[in-house]
């Protein structure tokens, strides 16, 4: 059986190429940030690398946020506001700020259809997120509703996680997490009007709950802002007997803060 099959490995492997070539003539790979050429699809050009907002360390161990100073005498830098009021999720990365480049990156993703940026932010999340995806052993996408998953016809989590599933090698449960009832949209509100409007609108799929307890769990976004959405996701796993919790998106809003903070702000 393997003396039929390994021949034909070769031949598809050149079948591969010459698909990829082809796919390069018709449509040539530009820049994600400006639509300069490029030599592969999916990447930067030299001079949008270099401005891209990658959040690097250090950054707070559980809000993903840069900081200029932190506090921790556990072995953890973590920003005074994550220490006052800590988040749901145990720690968390970002792999870019959320400003002009990166939305032009999310944006068209979430609302004009264009899931092949989905692969380019996996990778970058894959970046800055590799020692939380080496110690999880499930990813988990937060979910849409099922009327906006209807008019959407994709959940933009899902596509990253289903991306960061092969980069990894990491099981992904995608429908683990579900939205019960329709919510207000989060767009222009407040911290606690946005923690209101999320308290009790994630649940549990009871026919994925054993697949939960007792795992440790990457929870999967595109953007991180009040944490009011991710702080119910991990609340909902954690309740269903998760071992643990981190959360990983592909950007985080940074809102200027002092010099002894982070500058991600409140997280509840």
């Amino acid at each position: 059986m393997s003396q039929a099959i390994a021949p034909r490995r070769p031949a598809l492997r050149l079948v591969r190429r010459i698909a990829e070539a082809g796919v390069d003539l018709l449509l040539p790979p530009v820049c994600q940030g400006c639509d300069a050429p490029v030599g592969r699809h999916g990447g930067f050009c030299a001079a949008c690398f270099s401005r891209a907002p990658f959040i690097v360390e250090p950054c707070c161990a559980a809000c993903g946020s840069p900081f200029t100073a932190a506090t921790g005498t556990d072995g953890r830098l973590v920003c005074t506001d994550c220490r006052a009021d800590p988040p749901a999720w145990r720690s968390a990365r970002a792999a870019f700020v959320y400003d002009t480049f990166s939305r032009r990156l999310i944006l068209p993703l979430k609302y004009a259809d264009r899931t092949e940026n989905a692969a380019l932010l996996a990778t970058q999340m894959y970046r800055a997120g590799a020692r939380l995806l080496e110690a999880a052993e499930l990813i988990v996408p937060v979910p849409l509703h099922r009327w906006r998953l209807f008019t959407r016809r994709y959940n933009q989590a899902a596509l990253i996680a289903r991306r960061l599933g092969k980069l990894s090698g990491r099981e992904l449960l995608v429908d683990a997490l579900r939205r019960p009832h329709r919510t207000a949209s989060l767009a222009g509100q407040g911290v606690r009007a946005r923690a209101a409007t999320m308290r009790d609108a994630i649940a549990v799929d009871p026919r994925r709950a054993d697949r939960l307890r007792g795992r440790a769990i990457v929870l999967v976004d595109d953007v991180l802002t009040t944490g009011a959405t991710a702080n119910a996701c991990a609340g909902a796993l954690l309740a269903a007997g998760a071992r643990s919790v981190d959360l990983l998106v592909a950007a985080r809003t940074v809102p200027e803060h002092g010099p002894d903070t982070c500058r991600g702000g409140g997280l509840t």
